[in-house]
């Protein structure tokens, strides 16, 4: 064997080892993710008699006073609207939001917390935040602060795409 071939066999292993550390540490962010949304959805359920989705629906209406089209609203959970009418139907009966026809487009649904609604989901984002800090007490504050930025770099990283502007996925 020559010293081109060890050099590329180095350079093999080299990617291969990244490769492998690059799905550990995938693995390792999914398993985190479930561990925590598991613990967030049993303490609400527990606490408020209440799910994850209508949590996270609350979440982004209480950030816009003046409503969210269904559209948005699904676009921001990330899901179907599809799959956001039976979470908005039972937050409407459960007087959580309301819902009014948009006076420009009658086709276009606007979806607002109500009061009584924002008073609630205050209530519980703030048990939310108790149960998020408890399950990231573990950590040092330095040590959040620092997988925070290295967690907000890889998230400009995949929403940027790959060096160049090109998305490699």
């Amino acid at each position: 064997m020559d010293d081109r071939t060890d050099t590329l066999d180095d350079r093999q292993d080299d990617v291969s080892s990244d490769i492998q550390l690059d799905l550990r540490t995938w693995l390792k962010l999914l398993t985190c993710t479930t561990l925590i949304s598991a613990e967030l959805r049993r303490q609400l359920r527990e606490q408020f008699d209440f799910t994850l989705p209508r949590f996270d629906m609350l979440a982004q209406l209480d950030r816009e006073p003046g409503g969210l089209v269904l559209t948005e609203l699904s676009k921001r959970l990330m899901v179907s609207p599809g799959n956001v009418t039976p979470i908005m139907n039972r937050l409407l009966e459960e007087g959580y939001i309301t819902r009014a026809t948009s006076s420009l487009d009658r086709r276009v649904q606007i979806v607002c917390l109500t009061a009584d609604g924002r008073k609630k989901f205050r209530r519980m984002a703030k048990k939310h935040g108790q149960w998020v800090n408890a399950m990231m007490g573990g950590l040092a504050l330095e040590e959040r602060r620092a997988l925070s930025g290295l967690l907000d770099r890889l998230k400009s990283n995949l929403r940027d795409g790959a060096p160049g502007g090109e998305k490699q996925f």
